[in-house]
């Protein structure tokens, strides 16, 4: 297993602590932006109401948003030296943000439940950002603002669509 591990350790000049605790955020980030990929898009598949069209193409776009993400949050975990996610049950083991597995769920509370977790998200970002801020691992810290931005974009887009 050691002899696998060192044939991905990508060189940086990092401490290998500093990266670690960069990585598992990161890892836990990813892993909550996945699960909530597929309630985006979970809840996508199945709104209904009278405002239909309008929130079935809001989830879309926001479901593209959040999937457009993973690949950078991923990719930054390997250049620091580190691995990442391997399958849904790494996710399962690692995500906070709520599976929501109910036959109907009312339009409103789609939103309003999307919005709680785009807004757990930026904290779990903001802790990141701390985390990549200590470990002086700048290109962390600068990409977690972007998607720190993104996921407020989000839950404002949430909130303001619910308010009708």
């Amino acid at each position: 297993m050691a002899e696998a591990a060192n044939k991905l350790k990508t060189p940086t000049d990092l401490s290998s602590n500093a990266t670690r605790s960069v990585a598992d955020a990161l890892n836990g980030i990813l892993a909550n932006s996945f699960a909530l990929y597929l309630k985006t898009k979970n809840f996508h598949w199945h709104v209904s109401g009278p405002h239909f069209r309008d929130y079935h193409l809001l989830l879309d776009e926001q479901a593209s948003d959040i999937l457009a993400t993973t690949d950078a949050i991923a990719e930054r975990v390997r250049k620091t030296g580190n691995a990442t996610l391997r399958s849904i049950g790494d996710i399962a083991r690692r995500q906070t943000i709520k599976d929501n597995d109910k036959e109907f769920v009312g339009a409103k509370e789609m939103l309003a439940e999307l919005r709680e977790d785009n807004l757990r998200l930026v904290e779990e970002l903001r802790e990141a950002k701390d985390i990549a801020d200590n470990a002086k691992d700048n290109a962390t810290s600068g990409m977690i603002d972007d998607w720190t931005d993104r996921a407020e974009r989000r839950a404002w887009f949430l909130f303001e669509a619910s308010r009708s």
